[in-house]
């Protein structure tokens, strides 16, 4: 998994094994913000049931204001707080 675009364009996400997270794939990922690309400038955003992070950080790098990220798994919220570390996603 990696960010697709962006100031985080190109850097590669915490690699992890969970059965329970099935990731958005960049494909998807590609098609979503297509769609919304002119809607996403210092937008507030929601990542509910974020998994990895992968959208909710795509969002901020695309140059979303901020972005809440909503998951109950302790598994995949640590596999989140790796992902901001490693691309230092400044957190407010």
């Amino acid at each position: 998994m990696r960010i697709i675009a962006g100031k985080y364009k190109g850097h590669q996400l915490v690699a992890f094994q969970a059965d329970h997270i099935r990731p958005t794939t960049d494909r998807v990922k590609e098609t979503l913000f297509n769609k919304i690309q002119f809607e996403i400038e210092d937008a507030a955003v929601l990542d509910l049931f974020c998994g990895t992070g992968n959208l909710g950080i795509e969002a901020l790098s695309r140059g979303a204001k901020f972005c809440t990220f909503v998951e109950k798994n302790p598994k995949s919220l640590e596999i989140t707080r790796k992902n901001f570390e490693k691309l230092k996603v400044p957190k407010t």
